[in-house]
């Protein structure tokens, strides 16, 4: 692999890492030369890093409920007094689905404060020593939704548009110190959050059929995405959300 694609020295830390894409782009960062600090909620992220031990990479892992993200500034504070964060992904997510008529409030508090506040602070937090040292990746991981309003799904839909501006804003920011900040959206994945769009069938085929890929997307299918952006390849791209989508926004 080319050097420009190698992670080689630096040290990422994924939220949301127990599984799906979290996890894909924490192996695919170790294969790539990354060490990780895995963030999950539960801490249940043996699995992952896993992973990354078997690609001979250091593995270090903490549990932050990020639906409290008045709590996040203090909590990560000791990792990064211990610890240079090269690369910060933002992958954590949470989706509710139901009609915009019946959300309540909490509801929307919570999706608002996974997908965004928490991305925020998080970016903040790791932006401050970044943008001191001169170099530094952020990335958050965005959705189609960032685009488009979808259906019964309101508070994802605000939350992944913000995400954008966000990126967007920081780029602004800090890419003059340095600093590179960008976004990816999936297309439809296989993943927990689509479980409940994979079980219905109909709906599951009609999307399907829009994709010109003509498959749904795996989480690996993300990877090569977020190590371009984490590497130096991508060292002019900034304020960008790449997607990566199978086709779909091109229908």
């Amino acid at each position: 692999m080319s050097t420009e694609f190698r992670l080689d020295g630096k040290t990422a830390l994924v939220t949301g890492a127990r599984s799906g894409i979290g996890q894909a782009i924490a192996a695919g960062f170790a294969r790539a030369g990354a060490d990780l600090v895995l963030l999950g909620r539960t801490g249940d992220l043996d699995q992952t890093a896993e992973l990354v031990r078997r690609e001979g990479r250091e593995v270090e892992t903490v549990t932050l409920d990020l639906s409290q993200p008045e709590a996040i500034p203090d909590a990560i504070s000791p990792l990064l007094q211990r610890r240079r964060i090269d690369v910060l992904v933002n992958n954590a997510g949470v989706i509710r689905r139901g009609p915009a008529e019946e959300i309540g409030y909490a509801g929307w508090r919570e999706v608002m404060a996974v997908n965004l506040d928490a991305a925020f602070l998080l970016a903040q937090a790791c932006g401050v020593a970044m943008v001191r040292r001169g170099a530094g990746k952020i990335i958050t991981v965005g959705s189609l939704l960032s685009f488009q309003g979808g259906l019964n799904v309101a508070a994802y839909a605000a939350s992944k548009h913000a995400v954008v501006g966000m990126t967007r804003a920081l780029a602004n920011e800090w890419a003059a110190g340095g600093v590179q900040v960008n976004a990816i959206a999936p297309g439809y994945i296989v993943t927990a959050n689509t479980r409940a769009l994979r079980e219905d069938e109909e709906r599951s085929e009609a999307i399907r059929a829009r994709i010109p890929a003509g498959r749904w997307g795996e989480a690996e299918d993300i990877v090569g995405a977020a190590v371009f952006l984490a590497a130096p390849a991508s060292g002019y791209v900034n304020g960008h959300t790449l997607v990566v989508d199978g086709g779909w926004m091109g229908r």
